[in-house]
C-alpha cells in the first residue's frame, strides 16, 4: 500500500478511496464478458454522479441506469441522465408525479411492476397527469425446494400462470404500456459459489447448477409469451455482476444489469468466475497499540446489509497481515485488529479496507478520493456529499 500512502498523505482519515487503474481493469473485464449485450448500470452500487458519468463514457454499450427509488431517479434526471429503469416498485406520489413530468418532456423512465395493485396506482396517476407510462414486468426466477427457498423474495410472478393473469389485467390499464421484462437470477448473480463457510460450497454449487436450468427455461418462456401477446418490447433485462457469463449466453436477454463488479467489494471474493480487482474501499488511522500484536483503528464499523454474518464485515486490504478480534469485530468508533505477523504497524499509520458491498460504502462518506498510478488525481462526490439520502 506504499503507493496509496504517498498519494493520500495529505488526506484526513478516515476517507473512502477509489483506485482508477483497478476500476478501468474491471470495466475492460465487463466490456469483454458481456459480449453483444448492453449494460445497464446499477446506481445503488455506485451512488456518485461523477462516477456514473465516468462509467457511462468507458463502457462499450450502455442502455441506461437501473435506479432504486423514485426520488433518486428524479435526482439523476435533474443531473442530465436519461433511460432510467426503476429496479423496484415505487409508491411515492410526489416523486412519481415529478417523474411523469419528465416523461411528458420525452425522457425515458420505466417503472417496475409485478402486481396489479402497483400498476393500477401508476395508471391512476398517469390518467390524472395525461401521460402514457412505460412499465417493466419483473419475473421471479428463484427456486423453491422442499427445504430451502433459493433466491430472493421479490416478484410475485413465479410461473406462466401468474404471468398470464397479470398480463390480462395490465392490458386493461389505459395509460400504461409494457416496455420491458426483467428476470433477475439473484441466486446466481448475488450468491458467491465460494462462501466463507466451506461446507456450504458444494451445496450452493449444486443449487446454482439446478437454478441455471430453471432460469434459462422460465425466462425464455416468459419472454416468448409476452412477445406473442403484445408484440415487441424495448428490452429484456437479466443478470447481475455475479452471473455475467451465464446471462451473456441467454438469447432472450438484451441487457445485463451490472453495479458491484465495478468496485469489486469483498463479498465478490466468493465468486470463482470473476477476475476483478479491488477498486474501492476506505482508510482508517491507527490510534492505539494496546499490546504487541493488537492495533486499534479509529472508526470502521461499516457493516453491510443482508443476512448477518462474518462476510458482512469490511475486510483489510492486506488481509494476510490483519484479522478482526472475534468478540469485537469492526466497531462503531474503533476497530481493533490482531497483527498476524507482528509487522511494524504503529500509532499514526493507516490501514486500508474494502467494504463487503459496493454502494453502501458511499453512504458513509461524502466523497471518494481517487488514486491512479500512485498519484491522487481527483475526488468524486457521493450522493451523501451532494446532501442526498434515498434509502
Amino acid at each position: 500500500m506504499q503507493s496509496f500512502e504517498k498519494a493520500f498523505e495529505n488526506v484526513e482519515r478516515p476517507f473512502a478511496w477509489v483506485d482508477m487503474n483497478a476500476l478501468d481493469a474491471n470495466i475492460r473485464f465487463i466490456n469483454h464478458h458481456v459480449k453483444d449485450k448492453n449494460v445497464r448500470i446499477a446506481t445503488k452500487s455506485i451512488r456518485s454522479i461523477p462516477l456514473l458519468r465516468y462509467l457511462n463514457e468507458k463502457l462499450s454499450n450502455v442502455s441506461g441506469l437501473m435506479t432504486f427509488t423514485a426520488s433518486e431517479t428524479c435526482y439523476l434526471l435533474e443531473n442530465g441522465f436519461d433511460h432510467l429503469l426503476l429496479g423496484y416498485p415505487v409508491l411515492e406520489e410526489k416523486s412519481v408525479l415529478e417523474l411523469y413530468k419528465y416523461i411528458k418532456k420525452g425522457y425515458d423512465v420505466c417503472f417496475m411492476v409485478d402486481d396489479i395493485r402497483q400498476a393500477k396506482w401508476l395508471n391512476e396517476l398517469a390518467k390524472r397527469s395525461n401521460v402514457n407510462v412505460g412499465i417493466c414486468i419483473d419475473i421471479n426466477l428463484s427456486i423453491e425446494l422442499p427445504f430451502i427457498y433459493f433466491g430472493t423474495r421479490r416478484s410475485a410472478i413465479t410461473n406462466l400462470k401468474d404471468l398470464t393473469n397479470l398480463l390480462e389485467l395490465l392490458k386493461k390499464q389505459t395509460h400504461l404500456h409494457i416496455e420491458g421484462v426483467m428476470g433477475y437470477e439473484a441466486q446466481l448473480a448475488g450468491v458467491g459459489d465460494l462462501p466463507i463457510q466451506k461446507w456450504k460450497r458444494p451445496v450452493i454449487q449444486q443449487l446454482q447448477k439446478v437454478s441455471k436450468n430453471r432460469v434459462a427455461k422460465l425466462r425464455k418462456e416468459a419472454v416468448d409469451f409476452i412477445l406473442a401477446e403484445i408484440g415487441e418490447v424495448e428490452f429484456v433485462n437479466g443478470g447481475g455482476s455475479g452471473s455475467i457469463d451465464f446471462t451473456a449466453q441467454s438469447s432472450e436477454v438484451t441487457e445485463i444489469t451490472i453495479g458491484s463488479a465495478f468496485f469489486n467489494p469483498a463479498l465478490f471474493d466468493q465468486y470463482s468466475q470473476l477476475d476483478l480487482q479491488p477498486a474501492a474501499g476506505f482508510a482508517l488511522r491507527v490510534t492505539r497499540n494496546p499490546t504487541r500484536d493488537v492495533v486499534v483503528c479509529h472508526g470502521g464499523g461499516y457493516i453491510a446489509s443482508g443476512a448477518i454474518g462474518k462476510d458482512k464485515q469490511p475486510v483489510p486490504y492486506e488481509a494476510q497481515h490483519f484479522a478482526f478480534l472475534p468478540l469485537e469485530g469492526a466497531g462503531e468508533v474503533q476497530t481493533p485488529l490482531r497483527r498476524k505477523d507482528y509487522q511494524n504497524t504503529k500509532i499514526g499509520d493507516t490501514i486500508y479496507f474494502r467494504h463487503a458491498k459496493a454502494g453502501e460504502l458511499c453512504e458513509r462518506f461524502t466523497q471518494l478520493e481517487a488514486v491512479r498510478s500512485g498519484q491522487h488525481v481527483n475526488c468524486f462526490k457521493t450522493y451523501r456529499g451532494e446532501g442526498k439520502c434515498f434509502l
